[in-house]
């Protein structure tokens, strides 16, 4: 009798390396299925003046969603981001347009407080959830002290900035590829960009190693309140004007983008390039498709949380595939 040699078979490392493969690229199939259902609900829109439009508040919310990251990356969770964004533009509407230096140093003195609470929560080893939502009330009253009703202005500088239309690809595009590649080669690529994902992935053996968990979580959180400043100034260029509650709904999204972008609560798990695909589809789903499928306002909200738990579920299932 002859034997019939056995058919190939998947051997679990292969799948395994797959289930990663697709894991990595769910951040950018789900922002691919949403171009694709914006296409197909309205063509038109799938131009440059198009996505100039759709993606106006693209850069705020991807570098509010950076900022979040990098305290996620580390373990903690900011629930102040929001406000604080709403903070620093009320800054930049005012002081940082009609006194320049002074602006400056307030807007440098409000990174040294992030920095400040990380220490906070280290040191005492407080949950950062309650430490960031008590800044959070601190940042927003004073956003009301700072500019107690809407106005102000942009300063001319940021307003020609937020303004510039490159030619063949809109603004946004480019600006969401160089703070992907930025951060993605600061935070992935070098070495002092593992030693801040190890404080979250594996805090015992950096400590171990002789570095400082102290000084990476100050590090981390000072880049928070960098990218919180970034994300506030970005967002007054384009609104041209200032409200002490304008930043109070990029605390969900900056969350959202970072779980979207592929990022975990534990273990340091986060992905630059990710978290900025994240921020993307949330600006093209939070406004432009819902408005296409003829959703109410109301439930857009609801919407975008569905979006969130459709993506959530198929990770988990590429996880489980992984494992």
């Amino acid at each position: 009798m002859t034997a019939i040699a056995p058919g190939p078979t998947t051997s679990p490392r292969s799948s395994a390396a797959r289930a990663r493969l697709l894991r990595s690229l769910l951040p950018a199939l789900s922002l691919a299925l949403v171009v694709i259902a914006i296409a197909w609900l309205n063509p038109r829109a799938i131009s440059y003046f198009g996505f100039s439009l759709m993606l106006n508040l693209a850069i705020p919310i991807a570098l509010a969603t950076i900022a979040q990251m990098f305290v996620i990356a580390g373990n903690e969770l900011d629930l102040s981001i929001g406000t604080f964004v709403g903070f620093v533009g009320c800054v930049t509407a005012t002081w940082l347009k009609d006194a320049p230096l002074l602006g400056v140093v307030i807007l440098l003195g409000a990174i040294g407080v992030y920095a400040l609470v990380g220490a906070l929560i280290h040191l005492r080893n407080l949950p950062s959830i309650v430490v960031t939502l008590g800044m959070s009330f601190v940042w927003q009253g004073l956003a009301i002290l700072v500019l107690p009703k809407p106005g102000g202005k942009a300063p001319d500088w940021l307003l020609s900035l937020m303004a510039f239309k490159p030619p063949f690809i809109p603004f946004p595009i480019i600006a969401a590829l160089a703070i992907a590649a930025v951060v993605h080669f600061g935070l992935m690529r070098t070495s002092y960009g593992v030693i801040l994902r190890g404080s979250g992935g594996n805090p015992a053996a950096l400590r171990r190693a002789g570095w400082s968990l102290l000084r990476t979580k100050i590090v981390l959180f000072a880049l928070t309140g960098l990218f919180g400043v970034l994300s506030g100034m970005a967002l007054i260029g384009i609104t041209t004007s200032a409200d002490a509650n304008i930043g109070n709904g990029y605390t969900l999204l900056a969350i959202a983008g970072v779980i979207l972008g592929g990022g975990e609560f534990v273990g340091g798990r986060v992905s630059p390039i990710g978290a900025v695909l994240g921020a993307l589809t949330l600006a093209l789903a939070a406004a432009p498709l819902l408005t296409f499928m003829h959703i109410p306002p109301d439930w857009q909200v609801a919407a975008n949380g569905a979006i969130l738990i459709i993506v959530l579920a198929a990770r988990v299932l590429i996880s489980r595939r992984e494992r």
